[in-house]
């Protein structure tokens, strides 16, 4: 078993380590401010994250299940259409998720 003193050193360059690359960020700021690539960066990150997480979602589908797939569709069509409809991101993600929960709960 390390001695104390080990342990103590151990989590103090941790605890360091951590609080310093948590640190960096804010510092580079400066440096960066008037960046292109970081406004740039701040206006498509969050559309591609969007998309990520959809492409990954779409992607386990199970179409030769059950209900090949018919919530699932059916939910992207409705979050699309009430996007386009209201242009409401909070609107259209929560009809589509509300449709495809109620689908994918029916009984068919």
């Amino acid at each position: 078993m390390p001695d104390a003193g080990y342990i103590a050193a151990a989590l103090a360059i941790g605890v360091a380590i951590t609080v310093a690359l948590r640190a960096i960020p804010f510092g580079m700021k400066a440096l960066v401010r008037e960046s292109a690539l970081l406004h740039d960066l701040g206006r498509w990150m969050p559309l591609g994250a969007v998309t990520i997480l959809a492409v990954y979602g779409l992607a386990t589908i199970d179409f030769a299940g059950g209900q090949h797939g018919v919530p699932e569709g059916a939910g992207v069509m409705v979050t699309i259409a009430f996007h386009v409809w209201r242009r409401n991101a909070v609107l259209s993600i929560a009809a589509g998720t509300a449709v495809c929960l109620v689908l994918a709960n029916l009984a068919l």
